[in-house]
């Protein structure tokens, strides 16, 4: 399996592309105008406890208050660390308002919610993840091997113990397997210089402000997405790349002959076929090489992927066709999971299945497909109806609602009232206005394929209804107006197409 990470940086964003065996498998987006906060560190003031919620907003700076839930609230010690307390606090023992708190956002303001905060502080390096408030030592639940955890846990208590350590505990990242002790010891050096700096800020801090910002996207990439399987790292700016470089020697030495520079005519992402892979990650369908397909619908609540056969008929028999293209959906799904970062509550309906051994080879090639998944993901077995239920740790907004905006016209409903559903409104708000005055003509102003409708097939309907009301009922283009859009007035304007 090759990997390669593509980096393209502009005055405006900064995107990167993981590319696995030639596909596309994550893409990161941030506006500089508008990039994200999960891991910022904030000197925050608690605006509004809420006891009913076991929560609490707090600004820290942005535009919309924050929230913090009691249970990401920890007790601190008169040693600067987290005490370990059996029992959980009600929220209004835990702060006040006009308190100040330091905290560090867990996810980002998604939609109409704002930030999620919490008061246990991480700062991640290469290899490690520094807790400086706790006390414990941790690995990664993805590395599986037992002796491998066995070495990387004593690697990093003798580091400790070599550094004469004696605050904050550690968590090794999953990056740091069949890694050296050298690369500990330089990566706990290097936070405990990072902490120091914090913990200055944190110290001199009067007001709401940001005590630590994390790193650019380009560098945060580059340091979570490199493995060994990664052969190439492009980059086509030149400043990122040095950037890049001095962070590869001096913490990757090994993945430093991986960067280059791309200086090539075409863009970047348009060369590796990136940029017709986002815009068809923003559709519905998705297109299976079998003939079937996937069709994906995010909202507010959950997302729903719905399976289909579609044009494939098999070469077999009815079950074998199924199966083929549930297997093939699964590896489907868990791309476009993570190409558009798929979060919260995600409904799979694969094609319905009687046989239960093809049951368990779909769900357990699910499983295996979002072990790849960085992020955290649960699912229940197949229902009787074909459904499987999961859900996907969301820390920030997904790629449609990045790039995306709710549609001014269906405000965001992805359908608009027909034409003809538009016109019985019309009648119905003409014998409204009709009953609450004796006097005028009425003007019916609306859309241009409204009007068109109202003159041609509904023509005989409104003559009708001018006859029953006994006015003059004249209609007029308003180009402005939405197909939804239209007005029913009373006036003495004798402009306009009478019936």
């Amino acid at each position: 399996m090759s990997e390669e990470i593509l980096i393209n940086v502009t005055a405006t964003e900064t995107r990167v592309a993981l590319i696995e065996n030639g596909l596309l498998q994550e893409v990161f987006i941030e506006r500089h105008n508008h990039r994200g906060h999960v891991g910022d560190i904030f000197y925050g003031k608690v605006i509004r406890v809420m006891p009913g919620m076991e929560a609490a907003f707090v600004d820290i700076g942005l535009e919309k208050a924050a929230f913090i839930h009691a249970s990401d609230i920890a007790a601190i010690d008169a040693d600067g660390f987290e005490a370990r307390d059996e029992d959980p606090k009600p929220i209004q023992q835990l702060l006040r308002e006009g308190q100040f708190i330091v905290v560090q956002v867990a996810k980002d303001a998604i939609s109409t919610k704002g930030a999620r905060l919490t008061t246990h502080l991480t700062l991640p390096s290469r290899n490690l993840v520094y807790l400086p408030r706790s006390k414990h030592l941790g690995i990664s639940q993805r590395i599986e091997g037992d002796e491998e955890r066995q070495r990387l846990l004593g690697q990093l208590e003798h580091c400790l113990e070599q550094e004469s350590w004696e605050g904050g505990g550690f968590i090794v990242r999953t990056a740091a397997e069949g890694g050296r002790a050298e690369e500990f010891y330089e990566d706990v050096r290097y936070l405990r210089r990072l902490w120091e700096k914090v913990k200055q800020r944190i110290e001199r801090a009067n007001k709401i402000s940001t005590v630590y910002g994390e790193v650019p996207l380009y560098m945060r990439t580059t340091r979570d997405l490199i493995t060994a399987q990664v052969e190439k790292i492009r980059v086509d700016n030149e400043r990122s790349l040095k950037e890049i470089q001095q962070f590869l020697e001096d913490f990757i030495p090994e993945a430093a002959s991986k960067l280059e520079a791309y200086t090539g005519d075409r863009p970047l992402f348009d060369l590796f076929g990136i940029e017709d892979e986002i815009n068809k990650a923003l559709g519905r369908q998705v297109m299976l090489k079998s003939g079937g397909d996937l069709i994906i619908d995010q909202n507010e609540a959950m997302t729903t992927i719905d399976v289909n056969t579609g044009g494939y008929l098999g070469v077999k028999n009815h079950a074998e066709t199924i199966l083929k293209t549930n297997l093939e959906a699964v590896a489907s799904i868990s791309r476009q999971l993570r190409i558009r970062n798929l979060g919260g509550i995600i409904i799979l309906d694969f094609i319905d299945m009687l046989d239960e051994e093809h049951q368990r080879q779909v769900h357990r090639t699910l499983e295996k497909a979002l072990e790849k998944d960085p992020a955290r993901t649960s699912i229940t077995g197949i229902s009787g109806i074909g459904l499987v239920e999961m859900t996907r740790k969301r820390t920030r907004e997904s790629l449609g609602q990045i790039l995306n905006s709710p549609c001014p016209t269906c405000e965001g409903r992805g359908t608009l009232k027909s034409v003809e559903t538009v016109c019985y409104e019309i009648f119905r708000e003409i014998l409204r206005v009709v009953s609450a005055s004796e006097s005028g003509v009425l003007l019916v102003m609306a859309s241009q394929v409204v009007v068109d409708r109202l003159l041609d097939e509904e023509s005989a309907t409104l003559a009708t209804l001018q006859d029953l009301v006994a006015k003059t009922v004249k209609i007029e283009v308003e180009p402005m107006y939405t197909q939804e859009q239209f007005d029913v007035v009373l006036s003495g304007r004798q402009a306009g197409a009478t019936l």
